[in-house]
C-alpha cells in the first residue's frame, strides 16, 4: 500500500495535470450554425463566446424574430461542440488516471 505522503503527491499531479488540460480548453475552437449557415457563433471548448456572424441578407427588420430564434440555436449548437470537445479532452487527460468506478471529476 502507498504511503499517505505518495497519494498526496499523485493527488497534486493529478490537480496540476487537471488545471493544465483545463487551461488548454480556451485553446480548441468550436463553431456552431443555424439557418443552414446564415448564422454562426465561435466558442472555445470552455464555452466562452468568441464571435458572430449573421449573413447580411438576414438583416432586414421584418427577420427580427427570425434573427434572434437563429442566434439563440446557434449559440445552443456552439455550447454543445464546446461540451461535446471539452469532454473528449478531458477524457484524453483522465484516461491514464486509476480513478474508482462512478467517480466524476469536477468539471
Amino acid at each position: 500500500m502507498k504511503s499517505i505522503e505518495e497519494i498526496m503527491a499523485m493527488a497534486q499531479n493529478v490537480q496540476a495535470e487537471l488545471t493544465k488540460a483545463q487551461d488548454g480548453l480556451d485553446k480548441i475552437e468550436v463553431e456552431g450554425a443555424a439557418g443552414g449557415g446564415l448564422v454562426k457563433v465561435r466558442a472555445s471548448a470552455k464555452g466562452r463566446i468568441i464571435g458572430i456572424e449573421i449573413d447580411e441578407s438576414l438583416l432586414q427588420p421584418s427577420e427580427k424574430q427570425m434573427i434572434e430564434d437563429l442566434v439563440v440555436a446557434a449559440f445552443n449548437d456552439a455550447k454543445a461542440k464546446a461540451d461535446a470537445a471539452s469532454g473528449a479532452e478531458m477524457a484524453k487527460m483522465t484516461s491514464g488516471i486509476p480513478l474508482p468506478p462512478g467517480f466524476k471529476l469536477p468539471f
